[in-house]
């Protein structure tokens, strides 16, 4: 009976964490700040003891996951509004270099030495400081850099190219099914896909993995589902 218990109370524990993650936003599982990181651990630890207290009364736990669900969004909401108290519970960025001068107090505030920062810097893609002018850290603990002009990538503006706009690709079909509310923003029907299949070589939709559509210039990228496992590692 106990581990029954226990077993009912994990799934439990575990959809009351998923209701209460998704009441608090995507944002707490993505990007924490150092108010949802401890709020995190505090729900997570108290799921637990939660799924394996055997005792009878397991509605302290839940009620105290619950107070903290509601806590954290209600400070969503109040952070949303008010920049103080924005600052105060996700804190605010920090210029660690800015213009060849390493900013140590900075440093210092934000816990971070230098092999810490360089090793964020090469993670951005940059080995060398001269090429950076600005680096900033973000309240959620990521390094936000901006090159030097020289440094940065050559664009279309640069070039006085004036390229056509392009957009998001829609995926149409996912694992044999057709995502038909996809296909009518890209501007397509059903039709036109049964053709587009047929015009690629595809007799049964179930074959396509997936298949995705530009609606700029109506092209279909179709990826089928193959029978056999590739024994090539390229990275062994």
């Amino acid at each position: 009976m106990d581990l029954i218990k226990i077993a009912v109370l994990s799934l439990s524990s575990a959809a009351v964490l998923f209701i209460l993650t998704k009441l608090m936003g995507d944002r707490e599982m993505s990007e924490l700040s150092m108010f949802d990181y401890i709020t995190s651990i505090t729900i997570g630890s108290i799921a637990a003891e939660m799924a394996t207290s055997l005792e009878d009364d397991f509605r302290r736990p839940l009620l105290a996951m619950v107070i903290y669900g509601a806590v954290c969004f209600v400070i969503s909401l109040l952070t949303c509004k008010s920049i103080t108290l924005r600052r105060f519970f996700e804190g605010h960025s920090l210029i660690m270099y800015q213009n060849g001068k390493l900013y140590n107090k900075n440093m210092l505030k934000a816990k971070i030495d230098v092999d810490e920062f360089l090793a964020m810097c090469r993670v951005n893609g940059y080995f060398d400081l001269s090429e950076i002018h600005t680096a900033i850290l973000e309240s959620n603990g990521k390094l936000s850099i901006l090159p030097m002009a020289k440094n940065k990538p050559v664009t279309a503006e640069d070039l006085n190219l004036n390229p056509e706009q392009s957009f998001p690709m829609s995926n149409v079909i996912i694992d044999g099914k057709i995502l038909k509310n996809n296909l009518q923003w890209a501007g397509k029907n059903e039709i036109w896909l049964e053709k587009q299949l047929s015009a690629q070589g595809i007799k049964d939709i179930k074959e396509v993995m997936l298949a995705t559509c530009d609606s700029s210039d109506s092209q279909l990228n179709i990826y089928v589902k193959l029978p056999v496992v590739s024994k090539n590692d390229m990275f062994q």
